[in-house]
């Protein structure tokens, strides 16, 4: 059965994975090192972790399978879960893909170091209303295709 991971922290499109989520009667565990409220929702895990800053991502990582969908915006988590042959979307709707990780990963080391020497002062852009029509497209997509491989 498909199941969906959210990397809970700061993710600013909860409400929408839980309304596909529901749609498709889909188990969706929100992993978040506090903050967020829990769901009254049975097919709905709140999980607290605690433990470090990769706490959330160690727990989704041991857990996510083949069929299952992680929403976050963390590289080496996305990394993880495509190595465990799940699918992972950035909340704005973009997937990574075995074929673009090695490259994301590379980039998010080089805007590290610009960011450490004060070479890159800038964050990303505003999340916008696109983004997260992006992302309901998006999600709904990856759900098909979960189920039909599940």
């Amino acid at each position: 059965m498909v199941e969906i991971y959210v990397d809970a922290d700061a993710c600013p499109v909860r409400d929408e994975v839980l309304r596909v989520a529901a749609r498709h009667r889909l188990r969706t565990h929100m992993v978040s090192d506090g903050g967020i409220r829990p769901s009254t929702d049975p097919m709905v895990s709140t999980v607290f972790v605690t433990g470090g800053a990769d706490a959330a991502d160690d727990w989704i990582a041991e857990r996510i399978g083949p069929s299952d969908i992680c929403v976050t915006n963390d590289i080496p988590l996305a990394s993880r879960c495509l190595e465990r042959g799940a699918q992972a979307l950035k909340p704005n709707g973009e997937a990574f893909t075995e074929h673009g990780i090695g490259m994301a990963l590379a980039q998010r080391e080089l805007m590290q170091t610009l960011r450490e020497t004060g070479a890159v002062t800038g964050g990303p852009r505003p999340f916008s209303k696109a983004d997260r029509s992006n992302f309901l497209n998006r999600l709904e997509t990856a759900t098909q295709a979960a189920k039909r491989r599940s």
